[in-house]
């Protein structure tokens, strides 16, 4: 908590989470990740949680976490004394018509997650350790988890920063271990609740920078126009 205080990684406001719903506080991991020391202890606190776990391979998914993926790796290569590798999952994407009848090459996310780039072979037949960043709803990291055992991988366990959605074992597909560092309990209100009595009712602006303020406030003004 010290060092998510003192990167400005915890905020306070009006912002809008993944889940449409509103609150007054936000964890910007992405504070904490340009200051490398920092980052470096919080990875070895997690790596030593997984230390007698017979880990062989640390996977993240992508983009957040892939920095941790690195560090704890290097931390448990160091503490055990052999190899472990780091790796990381990212969302599939198939082709769709370009929308703008271009002739372009597009793309869209389809949201499950794989292990590709020939990453499958750290994964099979090992110990994996999943890690990430926040822990919202656990969704991220239950695809992730499902992607390693579908790749023969073993998953021991999962390691996050900070727990701010009270996600559980059952919540990431029922691993052995769950480890997160700071636990932050948040409130959160649907639109209707927010504007009954919460930071809408009192006027305080969305937080654009981060969370998903921007789009909830782009969806805002096209229902104002229809």
């Amino acid at each position: 908590m010290e060092i998510l205080r003192s990167t400005g990684a915890i905020l306070e406001g009006h912002f809008v989470y993944k889940s449409w719903k509103h609150g007054t506080q936000y964890i910007n991991k992405n504070a904490v990740f340009p200051h490398p020391r920092e980052t470096a202890r919080l990875c070895l606190e997690i790596a030593r949680w997984f230390q007698d776990d017979d880990i062989k391979t640390v996977i993240a998914p992508a983009v957040g976490a892939v920095t941790m993926s690195q560090l704890i790796a290097e931390h448990l290569t160091e503490i055990t004394g052999r190899e472990v590798f780091s790796v990381y999952a990212e969302k599939k994407t198939i082709v769709v018509l370009d929308p703008d009848k271009k002739g372009r090459r597009c793309f869209c996310e389809t949201g499950e997650f794989i292990i590709g780039r020939d990453y499958e072979k750290y994964v099979a037949g090992n110990n994996v350790l999943v890690v990430e960043d926040v822990l919202n709803t656990g969704a991220s990291v239950r695809g992730v988890v499902k992607a390693v055992r579908d790749s023969g991988g073993t998953v021991v366990g999962v390691g996050a920063l900070c727990n701010r959605g009270k996600v559980t074992k059952a919540d990431v597909g029922n691993v052995p271990k769950l480890v997160a560092l700071a636990r932050i309990d948040m409130q959160t209100l649907s639109e209707d609740d927010c504007k009954r009595f919460g930071p809408c009712s009192k006027g305080i602006p969305i937080n654009t920078n981060v969370g998903h303020g921007r789009e909830f406030l782009e969806q805002e003004n096209k229902r104002s126009r229809l």
